[in-house]
């Protein structure tokens, strides 16, 4: 089981922005891979420190963090923080290290040379689900146009800046020589520009091409909710970071189900006959069909809970119920025999309307419904 990310940041789930911003860079400190030269653990923890940050200092992050804990983010497929590498804390976080460290990894993070690691633009897609897929989870394979580095692409060292990402000017003033530094107009600060490229490449010799992504999503996700799979969105140039797939999950409306939360409802229309005689029902559920015994004497409105029968919790808190709301349908027309035995039984103390104590009301019906 994943540690829980205030936990691991040692702060509490009513931490401010400010406070999570400084108990990371706490812990960034204390584990960075250069003060902890071959020591797996604190490279771990240099890890899991940085993805607990990413989610927590993201406002939209940490509030379905905090609904639905991990499950919101690993749906599989590099869903959530779990699948970042060093490129990716470094290329997300210069604004936490500054220049408190060295190169990095490979000069390719924010450290002292001032060369800029660049992460490729996200992509955002919409896929919708059926409630039986919500239920159960699915694998979804989605076409997608991204941006690739075009084969054949190569760089070389940005002439401007000599590879250092950044430009040093000089500058006489009444207060004495000053000394400036600003990211390289020429290479945007990658400290290489593009040295060759196939034709059809753009300027930063990527293509755009369709590609096949697999998406794992989990039971129980509900509509608006925005997951993402790392690492496949649009490429960067100069050996950066690709983007991310960012998906945002759309439910269908079913035909006869409805959903609240993790709970369904489903309205089941029987006869005069059918109440008064009871019988069976066949009736849908997102796992299939059921039957289901209606007893004899059953009043409009009664409510049968079928257990487990609903969706499963995101969370890993158990499975909803499906709520079969019991309705007796009035017959609007009735032919001459019908109407003999309606007006004949009219005074019968057996049509008298007459509840017991476990006959609830509307309202106590809502109230347990909702219990």
């Amino acid at each position: 089981m994943k540690e829980d990310y205030y936990e691991i940041l040692g702060i509490s789930k009513n931490a401010t922005a400010a406070e999570i911003k400084k108990a990371y860079r706490k812990k960034a400190i204390q584990y960075h891979p250069d003060k902890n030269p071959g020591d797996d653990e604190a490279e771990a923890m240099f890890k899991k420190s940085a993805e607990a940050y990413e989610v927590l200092s993201d406002p939209n992050k940490r509030s379905r963090y905090d609904q639905f804990g991990h499950q919101a983010f690993e749906g599989g497929g590099g869903f959530g923080g779990g699948g970042m590498n060093m490129d990716d804390i470094f290329s997300q976080f210069g604004d936490i290290f500054g220049g408190a460290f060295g190169g990095g990894f490979g000069g390719g993070g924010f450290g002292g040379g001032g060369r800029r690691t660049v992460k490729g633009s996200n992509l955002r897609i919409r896929v919708q689900l059926t409630l039986e897929e919500i239920a159960t989870g699915v694998e979804k394979k989605i076409k997608v146009k991204r941006k690739k580095l075009a084969q054949g692409t190569t760089y070389k060292t940005c002439p401007t800046c000599n590879g250092q990402g950044q430009v040093t000017r000089i500058q006489n003033t009444i207060l004495g020589r000053m000394q400036t530094s600003a990211p390289c107009s020429a290479c945007g600060g990658l400290g290489q520009t593009v040295d060759s490229k196939p034709a059809n490449a753009d300027a930063d010799g990527m293509l755009v091409t369709e590609e096949t992504v697999s998406i794992k999503i989990p039971a129980g996700v509900v509509d608006g909710m925005q997951l993402k799979v790392s690492g496949k969105g649009n490429d960067a140039p100069g050996n950066g970071i690709a983007g991310d797939l960012l998906v945002a999950i759309e439910e269908k409306p079913h035909p006869s189900l409805q959903r609240e939360g993790d709970n369904l409802h489903y309205d089941l229309y029987i006869s005069f006959s059918d109440a008064a005689l009871g019988t069976s029902k066949e009736i849908e559920t997102v796992t299939g069909k059921v039957r289901i015994k209606i007893e004899a004497g059953t009043q409009s409105g009664k409510i049968l809970r079928l257990r487990s029968k609903g969706i499963p919790s995101i969370n890993g808190y158990g499975t909803g119920d499906l709520l079969v709301h019991v309705n007796v349908w009035t017959p609007k027309s009735l032919s001459k025999e019908q109407r003999e035995f309606f007006e004949k039984m009219a005074n019968d103390q057996h049509f008298e309307p007459n509840p017991e104590k476990e006959d609830k009301s509307f309202f106590e019906k809502v109230k347990d419904m909702f219990s």
